[in-house]
């Protein structure tokens, strides 16, 4: 993902977070149960953690490219789409297809984060910073 389609995806995703997330607390609360509305609640917490993280790559990419950081937005880009996603889609349809789905973007995630880690430790320090 280059730093633009990062910002994209982190603005597209954080306004479906605001808006699920309303939708969710005045509509969905009156006619599902606890248990879909902890899935969705699960689905929003992930996608807006992951959102964040998205934006905050997009960001250090503007400044410097970094292959390392371009695949780990991709990863979360995708797990946000899988897990949060599928966890939406369980809660309102009950198909436990999704239920196979959520693990594999939960694993997107990891390596998301694995890519960042590898990454931030491949990041040359400047000239002369005490860090």
């Amino acid at each position: 993902m280059s730093s633009r389609a990062m910002l994209i995806f982190a603005a597209l995703s954080g306004f479906v977070l605001v808006a699920f997330g309303a939708f969710g607390a005045h509509v969905l609360s009156k006619s599902l149960g606890e248990a879909e509305m902890a899935w969705i609640h699960t689905g929003l917490d992930y996608q807006a953690w992951h959102t964040l993280a998205i934006l905050g790559l997009g960001a250090a990419m503007l400044r410097r490219a970094n292959i390392w950081f371009y695949w780990s937005s991709a990863f979360l880009a995708l797990g946000t789409v899988l897990f949060s996603g599928s966890l939406y889609c369980l809660a309102l349809s009950h198909l436990t297809l999704w239920v196979f789905v959520t693990p594999v973007g939960g694993t997107c995630f990891l390596i998301g984060w694995i890519l960042m880690l590898i990454g931030a430790l491949r990041l040359k320090r400047k000239a002369g910073s005490h860090e």
